[in-house]
């Protein structure tokens, strides 16, 4: 390696804006693992799908945030895919949990579009992928 290798700072995408994604993320991240972890253990018989659909939501916040704080290529790759995953379940979940309520027993984190988490999980993965965009 180099010297100047060692001494180039490396590049983050926790900074400005991205900051704040990162603690939104971060917060939903513990929201939604709490919630699933709560809901699985006391009343998964209830709603297994809706409950299982937030632990994936859990997940999914965790390793975005995870992305998002960790440097380099791969994370940003691993940041986009999180990111879109996230999107698509949303939109996904929310439109299922509108013209098929019934597959809804009980809410899960990205039912009604994240409407428990005032829409959050909608709007979140959007401002993700426009930052990633302009941190590539």
């Amino acid at each position: 390696m180099s010297h100047d290798t060692l001494t180039r700072p490396v590049s983050t995408r926790a900074r400005g804006i991205g900051r704040v994604l990162i603690i939104v993320y971060g917060i939903l991240a513990l929201a939604a693992t709490g919630r699933s972890v709560y809901e699985i253990i006391a009343k998964f018989d209830q709603a297994p799908f809706a409950y299982t659909l937030s632990a994936v939501a859990a997940v999914v916040y965790i390793v975005a945030t995870i992305a998002l704080i960790v440097p380099g290529r791969a994370w940003y790759r691993v940041a986009w895919v999180t990111i879109t995953f996230e999107l698509v379940g949303v939109l996904t979940v929310g439109t299922l949990s509108l013209f098929l309520p019934e597959l809804f027993a009980k809410a899960s984190v990205w039912s009604w579009y994240g409407m428990g988490y005032l829409f959050i999980p909608l709007v979140l993965p959007v401002l993700g992928m426009l930052w990633l965009r302009r941190t590539a």
